[in-house]
């Protein structure tokens, strides 16, 4: 534990790392609008510092970054650089515009890391330390240093090199438990080993960075805050890399439930959490498991006897917080053919989306057509209408009928017409052991794709004899994967759609590569 107690009501900062480490969990990938989306939930939220992106992996993450830097208001916004000049060059040139811009640079430390990815010295790993944040610290003011697997470096070691940052100039040092390794307890004598031994130490934000592999990220975060820790880094929904990163949601709303004894707050408004999970969940295709504390479906779900007359009788009973504290409202109004546009905009905020005032007539035209169909407008229905992914809106193609032949006989059929914007037709049918075989063959024959079927997944979004059934499926072309995301109160029609969603996808993603191509070309001849 910390040498000196924490100061009550002291307050932790909220590092959203969801669009840089969140985005590189398998399927997970955002395109530039969603990440806007996303980074505007999460400025609505309330978090200190957006970790927007990784600008030196590619074009378009650089892009995505700079992007976000630009448009977004009020949080910090960071990117992330190796120890390396080009790096930190990239990364700066992407956030340099933001309101306040931070440089997040990192180096492994530990002796695995060393000698089999580096393979570097110890006093190589110093020096590269301190002109690395030397260099930050020439363009940025705001810079954070992170020593990549922390929790297996060796102690002495990790003070040598965590003196070097702050001798440097660093104002914020991350202890990463890289790979999920510590226990609480040892990862809060780390921060405590730090904050006894570095000289100048507690003129810097100390910041803890947790992976979930042994389950314990939460724990780990929560104990580092105990311990001194004033930044937090973590995922909404604690997606990431293997098992992922802390949740957001639950370390925001542990340190706010159990305030007497962690002594310290965050500017997190907690009443987005759950519409800022669930437009992150839609976005990316990954489903919140159902007993997910704080967002699952049955976090707030009483099933036992002896709960329900517990809660009834008193609440605090079996609940340690409310629904609605979270943004879970259970709303008693139905939306349908008759209903108007305050009360879908009431419904579409509470999901976590915003809407600009032109787009409001469209949505309500195809809502309620929606509703003419199915008699009701389903949270489902929304988050596609204004996401874009409704298949009444494809600026691709889109079905026009689906027929697959049922039984118990393996191999089954599928006849698929579809219609694209240009006003092509065409009808395919093909055979397969099931029908999601089927139709999906007979999709790629209909447009002329030759997608490989990466994952498939199924779920009910909805309740009643009329749920929508949600289909989510990643493919692959050419080593490229693409995903796309249906509903539908059928659920082979919901995969139908999200394979058409790829489709559609991965048509704009070429058209789009060939233009860039093609204007790289044109400056190469002026040139």
């Amino acid at each position: 534990m910390c040498s000196q107690p924490p100061t009550p009501n002291d307050r932790v900062r909220v590092f959203d790392t969801t669009l840089r480490d969140g985005e590189q969990s398998p399927g997970c990938s955002m395109t530039l609008p969603d990440k806007l989306r996303i980074a505007r939930a999460l400025a609505e939220l309330g978090v200190d510092v957006i970790e927007a992106g990784f600008p030196i992996a590619s074009e378009g993450e650089f892009e995505a970054v700079r992007t976000i830097a630009r448009a977004i208001m009020g949080p910090t916004i960071a990117g992330l650089a190796r120890c390396t000049t080009l790096d930190i060059q990239r990364a700066w040139a992407a956030v340099r515009d933001a309101g306040s811009p931070r440089l997040h640079v990192f180096l492994a430390t530990s002796a695995i890391h060393r000698e089999h990815k580096l393979r570097m010295a110890k006093a190589e790993i110093i020096r590269r330390t301190r002109e690395g944040v030397a260099f930050d610290r020439s363009m940025c003011d705001d810079v954070e240093f992170s020593p990549e697997d922390a929790s297996r470096t060796e102690p002495d070691f990790l003070i040598e090199v965590v003196q070097a940052a702050v001798d440097e100039g660093a104002t914020t040092i991350n202890l990463p438990d890289t790979v999920g390794y510590a226990l609480p307890t040892e990862y809060a004598g780390m921060f405590a080993s730090i904050r006894r031994h570095v000289r100048g130490i507690d003129g810097v934000v100390l910041s803890a960075h947790c992976h979930d592999d042994l389950g314990l990220a939460a724990a780990n975060s929560l104990a580092a805050v105990q311990a001194g820790a004033r930044q937090v880094e973590c995922t909404i929904n604690g997606i990431g890399e293997r098992a992922g990163n802390a949740p957001l949601e639950e370390i925001v709303m542990a340190i706010r439930t159990r305030s007497e004894g962690m002594g310290t707050t965050t500017d997190v408004d907690a009443t987005r959490l759950y519409p800022t999970s669930r437009l992150v969940s839609v976005i990316t295709g990954s489903r919140v498991q159902n007993n997910k504390a704080i967002v699952g479906a049955n976090a707030f779900s009483h099933e036992s006897g002896i709960h329900q007359h517990g809660v009834i009788a008193h609440r605090d009973t079996y609940e340690i917080m409310r629904p609605e504290d979270v943004g879970r409202v259970v709303d008693s109004m139905v939306l349908g053919k008759h209903s108007g546009w305050h009360a879908i905009e009431q419904r579409i905020h509470r999901l976590g989306h915003d809407v600009a005032p032109g787009q409001r007539a469209a949505i309500v035209e195809r809502l309620k057509e929606i509703a003419d169909r199915t008699q009701r407008i389903t949270d489902a229905d929304i988050e596609a209408v204004v996401l874009g992914r409704d298949p009444g809106e494809q600026s691709g193609w889109s079905i026009v009928r689906l027929t697959t032949t049922g039984g118990s006989d393996p191999v089954q059929t599928a006849t698929i017409e579809l219609e694209h914007a240009d006003g092509r037709q065409v009808v395919e049918a093909a055979v397969g052991n099931g029908p999601i075989d089927a139709v999906f063959t007979a999709t790629m024959r209909a447009t002329g794709h030759g997608f490989t079927l990466v994952d498939y997944e199924a779920h009910s979004v909805s309740a009643g004899e009329d749920a929508q059934g949600e289909s989510t499926v990643i493919v692959d072309q050419d080593g490229v994967r693409f995903k796309g995301r249906g509903v539908c109160t059928d659920v082979v029609h919901a995969t139908a759609l999200a394979i058409i969603d790829c489709v559609n996808t991965a048509t704009a993603t070429m058209c789009a590569a060939a233009t860039a191509e093609s204007n790289l070309t044109a400056m190469e001849v002026t040139r």
